[in-house]
């Protein structure tokens, strides 16, 4: 007998700002400590089981074919730091992986060992297990992960829970004894001060926001650690780290749209930090250590004004350590390359960027006089993801970079910096029949209402038929994130079925550079649903779908996307898959009481106090426009312990399409009842949680 559908008590609460006033009905979910609130999760998740079991038969055989195609026994590209290679191995049928390292040949071995998966290295040392770890608990997390400059010491911090409060522990690497030193409820991350006995972490507010650095001396109860800095202020992000050369400490302090750096000498960690350039208001900047002409010299990235105009994709100047206003400009602004990072190395710089929707990196010699001949890393595809991988020595000759697209599995290179030669290092194992040449990819343009043209990457398998087929289109569009083209394993699983697989990266994102990102937030937010609508329609209008045979897809502020989109434009789409989605965004940025709201403002605006904002979320707010109309297929996934998107919005979303919806098309919540905003943790567990989506939208666009 089929359960019926769940249907959520209403209790009423009227919400008053600037003279409006919003009854609603299930504010009462918030309360997860209530067992009523809990009884209607779980009934929620039964129905979900109920009306997906008979997809189980294709839940599994798609989890089994992620496993066979994945080498579950395997190792990652190791690592020099010191006089040792770092490098971590999973082990099949194992959830997590082991941290390892062994020692280096020489002071001038710069080649990584071969690794064999399943055969210890000579002189290997396990340095941390995260199965072991993970022992006795349903949800785990790694946070900091962080060796000591001489390589004795590790400091680490899990979080068994999914709340991203961490326990921070230390490990003597030599004896392999853990110390006494505990400190619970961190942030993610520790810094080591050079002295090997001076460590740097940090702790968050009521709001889960990171806003105090403290200083811990090994051997010293966590009561008389210092707090070195604080920042009041609830727009504010907190970081700290070091220098690549090891010299400098760094805090850093950043809301969306500012930021301010703070140095101190590591050799001195009991000193004051001091700041760099003090923050202004809209203008946001990073800093680099570097030696140039044999004097300690800043590199900064920063998008203040310049010559009268705001340099929005930022521009690259040195200053000396000692007076960093004293800019010397060395990369000038472009409206078409959106300069992202610089890294310094003794010999070399590494630049990386963004140019036509694309990430690049250039590698810029240093010479006695300064700066050599910049020359930019080239690969042949019309789409692909470079980027830095793990540097971390100050005197390195190679350069680690990781370069992907959507049709080429990860694959790891050295790039020798004298020569110019590109090493491979490894290439992701697929295992089975994959040949890389059966998948094709390729740039479209959708042309938005306003006549903006809208990048979209769209893969699919060769020779699949070229008529409307079934289509996953998945967006984001926010806090200038860039979905760049990447690899997947488990996406094969749609590919082969004949599944077109496409990204519209929409406005709100950072692929076409800074303006993309300020057209596509605060009072342009609509610029995001509406780009994403378009390119839905362009992949009908062109025959690459149907409206029936698409299910759009996406995550988190990707979240707010769909439920958007869903009011939007149902008929669009024969599904929608939300998952943690943030579909009640003006209840929860109302309210600075709720973790990470105030610090939102910048990217969405501030409705408490600007009724102009106000109303102009409640304009797409999606729980609050939700309407008595014919809305597609909804699959809304979400986790109890988020702290991020709390489990509540999609609960309130889900239950007002129950009681406002017309049409007969299946309306599913499924609450992961201990997991965080990643979802569940374990690779097994969110291979099964990629099979249950990839069923569900296999089933919707009719390709199973």
């Amino acid at each position: 007998m089929s359960l019926i559908p769940p249907v959520a008590k209403k209790v009423p609460v009227e919400r008053t700002h600037h003279g409006h006033t919003f009854v609603d009905d299930y504010e009462w979910l918030r309360d997860k400590d209530n067992a009523e609130v809990v009884a209607y999760l779980e009934a929620e998740n039964a129905y979900t089981d109920e009306q997906t079991a008979a997809l189980e038969p294709l839940r599994e055989k798609i989890f089994q074919e992620i496993k066979s195609r994945t080498q579950e026994t395997d190792m990652s590209v190791p690592t020099r730091m010191g006089k040792w290679w770092y490098y971590s191995r999973s082990v099949e049928g194992k959830s997590y992986t082991v941290q390892c390292r062994c020692p280096i040949a020489g002071e001038d071995d710069w080649t990584p060992p071969n690794l064999t998966p399943g055969v210890e290295l000579a002189g290997e040392q396990i340095l941390m297990d995260g199965n072991v770890e993970a022992e006795g608990h349903e949800f785990f997390s790694l946070g900091a992960f962080s060796i000591s400059e001489d390589g004795t010491l590790l400091a680490y911090s899990v979080d068994i829970v999914g709340d991203e409060r961490y326990t921070l522990r230390f490990k003597n690497l030599e004896t392999g004894e853990m110390l006494a030193d505990e400190i619970p409820d961190t942030a993610p991350g520790a810094t080591w001060a050079i002295d090997h006995s001076h460590v740097f972490y940090m702790t968050v507010d009521d709001s889960w926001r990171p806003d105090t650095v403290w200083r811990h001396k090994l051997g010293t109860p966590q009561s008389q650690d210092v707090s070195v800095f604080h920042e009041p202020d609830e727009r504010y992000w907190v970081s700290v780290g070091s220098t690549r050369s090891e010299k400098y400490l760094m805090i850093w302090v950043g809301s969306k749209v500012t930021s301010e750096g703070w140095m101190l000498e590591s050799a001195n960690p009991e000193g004051d930090f001091r700041v760099i350039i003090p923050r202004r208001e809209g203008v946001e900047y990073g800093a680099e250590h570097a030696v140039i002409g044999g004097e300690d010299r800043f590199l900064i990235l920063h998008n203040d004004v310049v010559d009268g105009v705001k340099a929005e994709n930022f521009v690259l100047v040195e200053a000396p350590v000692s007076d960093p206003t004293n800019m010397t400009t060395l990369i000038e602004h472009s409206a078409d390359v959106r300069l992202e990072e610089a890294e310094a190395f003794a010999g070399h710089l590494v630049l990386s960027y963004r140019r036509e929707a694309l990430t690049r990196v250039a590698v810029w010699p240093l010479t006695a006089d300064g700066y050599g001949e910049r020359h930019e890393i080239d690969f042949d595809e019309e789409l692909f993801s470079i980027g830095m991988g793990s540097n971390p020595e100050w005197a390195q000759p190679t350069i680690r970079l990781g370069f992907t697209s959507f049709i080429t599995p990860g694959q790891v290179y050295d790039y020798y910096v004298a020569s110019g030669e590109l090493a491979l290092r490894k290439s992701q194992p697929v295992l089975g029949d994959f040949d890389a040449s059966n998948y094709e990819q390729r740039r479209d343009w959708a042309v938005a209402d306003d006549g903006t043209r809208i990048p979209l990457s769209i893969v699919r398998r060769v020779g699949a038929p070229e008529g409307p087929a079934p289509l996953l289109l998945y967006g984001y569009g926010s806090y200038e994130a860039s979905i760049d083209p990447s690899f997947s394993v488990a996406r094969l699983s749609l590919l082969d079925r004949g599944v077109v697989f496409v990204v519209a990266h929409v406005r709100g994102g950072g692929e076409m550079g800074r303006h993309w990102y300020e057209n596509g937030k605060t009072l342009t937010k609509k610029n995001t649903f509406t780009d994403f609508v378009s390119c839905a329609q362009h992949l009908i209008d062109t025959g690459v779908t149907s409206a029936d045979r698409m299910v759009a897809d996406g995550g988190s502020a990707g979240g707010l996307l769909m439920g958007a989109v869903a009011n939007l434009a149902p008929e669009l789409f024969a599904g929608i898959l939300a998952n943690v989605p943030f579909v009640d965004p003006l209840t929860s940025i109302l309210d600075p009481s709720l973790p990470l709201t105030v610090i939102e403002w910048d990217e969405w605006g501030d409705p408490l106090h600007n009724k102009d904002v106000y109303d102009y979320m409640r304009s797409y707010s999606p729980y609050e426009n939700v309407e008595a109309k014919d809305y597609p297929a909804i699959l809304a996934i979400t986790s109890i312990n988020d702290t991020r998107v709390l489990y509540v919005e999609p609960a309130k979303w889900v239950a007002k399409l129950r009681a406002t919806k017309t049409g007969d098309a299946p309306l599913l919540l499924k609450t992961e009842m201990s997991a965080g905003h990643g979802g569940v943790s374990g690779r097994y567990e969110k291979w099964k949680e990629v099979a249950f989506e990839f069923a569900w939208v296999l089933d919707t666009v009719g390709a199973n």
